[in-house]
């Protein structure tokens, strides 16, 4: 074992991984070192926990993969493919509208990365359970140590299945000899079985957020990820086989079916679920920030909020080294500019369709932070707002947003050239919003919208404190006027939950995966584009709007976003007073071939039912299957 040793502390030392808000992640490299000696010290045995976060900030696994590309296609959130593009198989843009190919490159660097991450974590664990730390006062540290790579194990187990499916049960570290190297699919439920003990196991030796930094694994994140992974097992998912006791859903098929548990085993994971929801509010160590805008502003600014805690956890990331968060998706600067560099962003992998935009209540301050149907340009050396490049499937997320980073990541971007840089953002993995928006959910569930539980809330009232903060105090009237109508009604408060999770966490990696457990991802897929369709006659095909005295910012408050025709012949003639317009749908309704209503529309995310229904599933990547010895292959339709 010492040469595996001596390779993770040459790796680790390779590896120069910076927080966003905090020191190095130490992980040094001494000359010699077998596994009874680095899991005899607290500091040695921290240096190969840090490998295992080192592990999460690259392309393959949260840097790109797992954080912005991965989490496409839901009705909202788009993959920027479109017409042709979304059947090239060869990239995101085909794979991201359910058109998966094997031979898809992408798919064998993350399973590769995604278990090295988790074979570092099982290196931890096995090695903190055979510590003579936990035989004297090293204890706690330990037991923490190892309860850190326990609940990011978790993690990672988890979104390998959402993305996979059943994949190889590995909670060892690879022996000598590899003969546990080669392991079959495990039934995802007897995986996500084990986490959910293993994390109750984990949340014991944790410390709260406050007594740690919310860039390590804490008490919180540890109760709100078993609480996830529980009301993940309890919902809907393809299967490769029918299992008995299990119920079937109508959009499914016979070979491949979609199914979730039975009444019994489901509320038993609710109330699982709702136990370490309850432990978690109660502590009062996570708060909702005020102000949404502040806690975006936090966000971009490479800052923790030690104030509030909204972001349980959060992947370190690194200034210049790793992080693509603001670059990949974000606000677009198209081009080079004197303000942010040579290079541009965002490429805008993540596109959001203007039915999301319509579905905000006009006073919603997430409608304008997180929907940016705009592109940055800089004309005559000054920045510009301009609707011009944009498209009715093509706003950009506005949650990341280069106007509102740093000075010390403008400095970066410029010395960067022509060169891609990295924002250093950290990636969000779980946000109080959602926490309360889970507790909703299965106070909902087991009990109805007006029951009071555990943690002093009914789902109503938990609904409304997410709901509600998204307003300006002048119009929170609004909206408890909104959180009043909802009916008492299990099914109807379900749906607005189902609303606003959209409205709160559209962009962040939730939507996709909250859909497919609720089956509800064809579906709502399918409502967008009918909404689409009906609003190209509801809405404007231009958008009249005028600039502030800068000449190059956009002044929200004067765009007619709900003119109708009518009133937009009216505004026309206001041209001469300096209003502009701008093509938004196109010209869908005057001519012969309107190119997004009869092309674009019915590409997007069309693979989905196309071979095997409700395949939301991506395949094991064809190289991944060649080398696992037999051990592996595809299901659901997908050829090897």
């Amino acid at each position: 074992m010492k040469n595996i040793f001596k390779k993770i502390f040459i790796g680790a030392a390779a590896v120069s991984i910076m927080t966003s808000c905090s020191d190095f992640l130490d992980q040094k490299s001494p000359s010699e070192l077998t596994e009874e000696n680095v899991f005899n010290s607290v500091y040695y045995a921290n240096s190969v926990l840090n490998k295992v976060y080192g592990s999460l900030t690259i392309d393959q696994t949260y840097s790109q993969y797992f954080s912005i590309v991965w989490n496409l296609n839901s009705d909202y959130e788009l993959v920027d493919g479109f017409g042709n593009d979304a059947n090239n198989t060869s990239n995101e843009r085909g794979n991201m509208n359910y058109n998966q190919n094997p031979g898809w490159a992408n798919l064998a660097r993350a399973w590769d990365n995604m278990f090295s991450a988790i074979e570092y974590a099982n290196i931890v664990v096995n090695g903190i359970n055979n510590s003579e730390m936990l035989n004297d006062d090293r204890r706690a540290d330990a037991l923490k140590i190892k309860a850190e790579a326990q609940v990011l194990r978790a993690m990672l187990y988890l979104d390998m299945i959402r993305n996979f499916g059943d994949v190889p049960m590995k909670m060892e570290p690879s022996r000598p000899d590899l003969s546990n190297a080669y392991l079959p699919k495990t039934d995802r439920d007897e995986i996500l079985d084990f986490l959910i003990e293993d994390l109750e196991d984990a949340a014991q030796n944790l410390p709260w957020a406050g007594n740690t930094s919310t860039e390590h694994v804490t008490k919180g994140y540890a109760h709100s990820l078993l609480a996830n992974i529980a009301m993940t097992r309890a919902g809907w998912a393809i299967r490769e086989e029918s299992k008995p006791g299990y119920e079937t859903a109508a959009n499914g098929e016979t070979a491949y079916p979609t199914q979730r548990p039975g009444e019994e085993e489901r509320t038993a994971l609710y109330n699982k679920a709702l136990t370490h929801l309850n432990i978690l509010i109660n502590s009062g160590r996570h708060q909702l920030n005020p102000s949404i805008e502040n806690h975006w502003y936090k966000v971009n600014q490479l800052e923790l909020d030690n104030t509030y805690r909204e972001n349980i956890f959060e992947i370190p990331m690194g200034l210049s080294i790793s992080g693509e968060l603001g670059y990949t998706v974000g606000v677009r600067i198209n081009g080079s500019s004197t303000q942010y560099g040579a290079k541009g962003n965002s490429s805008g992998k993540v596109k959001l369709p203007a039915p999301y935009f319509w579905s905000f209540n006009k006073t919603d301050l997430r409608r304008d932070l997180t929907c940016v149907p705009y592109v940055l340009k800089e004309t005559n050396g000054k920045i510009v707002e301009s609707f011009d490049s944009n498209k009715p499937f093509e706003m950009y997320v506005g949650k990341w947003d280069i106007r509102k980073m740093s000075e010390t990541w403008r400095a970066k971007a410029i010395a960067a050239g022509e060169a891609k840089w990295m924002s250093g953002i950290n990636v969000t993995k779980m946000r109080y919003s959602y926490v309360l928006l889970m507790y909703a959910e299965v106070m909902n569930e087991l009990y109805g919208p007006e029951a009071v539980g555990g943690a002093g809330m009914s789902a109503r009232q938990a609904l409304a404190a997410v709901h509600t903060r998204a307003y300006a105090s002048a119009n929170k009237a609004q909206a408890e006027s909104y959180i009043a109508s909802i009916p008492a009604d299990k099914d109807a408060f379900f749906n607005a939950i189902v609303d606003e999770n959209a409205w709160e966490l559209v962009g962040e990696g939730y939507r996709k995966f909250d859909l497919i457990r609720w089956n509800l991802l064809g579906a709502k897929i399918d409502q967008m584009k009918e909404d689409y369709v009906a609003q190209l006659e509801e809405y404007p095909a231009k958008l009249y709007f005028q600039y502030k005295e800068d000449g190059g910012t956009i002044d929200m408050s004067t765009v007619q976003w709900y003119a109708t025709k009518d009133e937009q012949a009216e505004l026309a003639g206001l041209a001469s007073e300096g209003w502009t317009s701008a093509t938004f749908w196109g010209a869908e309704l005057t001519t012969s071939n309107p190119q997004n209503l009869n092309d674009k529309l019915p590409r997007i995310s069309a693979g989905l039912n196309e071979t095997v229904k409700n395949r939301y599933l991506m395949p094991i990547g064809s190289t991944t299957i060649s080398a696992s010895n037999g051990t592996l292959s595809n299901s659901y339709g997908f050829s090897n």
